[in-house]
């Protein structure tokens, strides 16, 4: 075998250059290149509200979202209307759907929202036992219905949180002159819409309710009935918004695009027909704000 004619420390010199080379090149190949394109945030952050969820509205609608645009990905964060515009206020969600008309405005007024879009509207109805204490099925004014239940001292079973429901619901005892709060026929369960109809059935008590979360909740609840609707007052228009520097901006424009689109409002009026016979949610994109 041939030797190398080059000095041991020369030998040496030239393998610690090699390994040292050897190195680098395997350094910058784990680099991404410079021009390689930044992953895609896949998940949007959608702040809604329990009745929109506890509806059943989300099983359709964003499955039908993500098969349009595989990109991305939704995750709901179900809450009462208001906690929804603070998480959007401390940019912990990307998009909102929401249905609390002067917060909503409140909220973009102050920057925390911008392009506040109308998706779709229902209605609120009065729920109760079907013995009816206070005697207000029928009645055409729910503020009359309202003053008739303090005035039987009836239990009333509310929200109590901050949601759009809550909000409605204060409006009228509001202008029923009425304050319930410290009553003992006033509960407040501090939860979402599902579980306060459950409360109020078994308290056979009266509460308010968006008409989706009523419909598809009524047969689990079956101490309870509609006793009033109708009333002007009740209307319960729902509003979409984009979040300001939202960690998913594209995602957030993606999924607001689709929800005002005809394929995105194709579901939203089609939803619980061919079960209840009636559109739950009525689509309204276009509507003055």
């Amino acid at each position: 075998m041939r030797r190398s004619s080059l000095p041991p420390y020369l030998r040496r010199a030239t393998g610690l250059v090699l390994v040292a080379a050897l190195g680098l090149v395997l350094a910058a190949c784990s680099q991404p290149s410079a021009s390689a394109p930044p992953a895609a945030n896949k998940d949007v952050i959608l702040a809604s509200t329990t009745s929109t969820q506890d509806s059943g509205l989300f099983d359709v609608l964003i499955p039908a979202f993500e098969a349009a645009n595989p990109a991305f990905k939704v995750k709901v964060v179900a809450v009462g209307s208001g906690e929804a515009l603070k998480l959007g206020e401390t940019k912990d969600a990307d998009v909102l759907l929401v249905h609390s008309p002067a917060a909503e405005t409140s909220f973009v007024a102050s920057g925390f929202g911008t392009d506040r879009k109308p998706v779709m509207y229902n209605d609120f109805v009065i729920v109760g036992p079907a013995t009816d204490p206070a005697k207000i099925k029928g009645d055409a004014s729910v503020v009359d219905a309202f003053a008739k239940i303090a005035a039987a001292k009836s239990v009333f079973v509310s929200r109590g949180d901050n949601s759009g429901t809550f909000t409605k619901e204060m409006s009228v005892w509001t202008s029923a002159t009425v304050t319930p709060k410290g009553q003992p026929w006033y509960l407040s369960s501090g939860q979402g819409m599902g579980e306060t109809l459950k409360i109020a059935n078994e308290k056979l008590g009266y509460t308010i309710v968006d008409r989706a979360t009523w419909l598809t909740n009524a047969a689990t609840n079956p101490d309870l009935k509609l006793l009033l609707e109708g009333d002007k007052k009740l209307f319960n228009p729902y509003h979409v918004i984009l979040v300001p520097g939202a960690k998913n901006a594209a995602g957030a424009k993606a999924f607001q695009d689709w929800i005002v689109s005809p394929a995105g409002q194709k579901v939203i009026g089609e939803f619980g027909v061919t079960k209840f016979g009636q559109q739950i949610f009525v689509p309204n994109a276009g509507a003055a704000s």
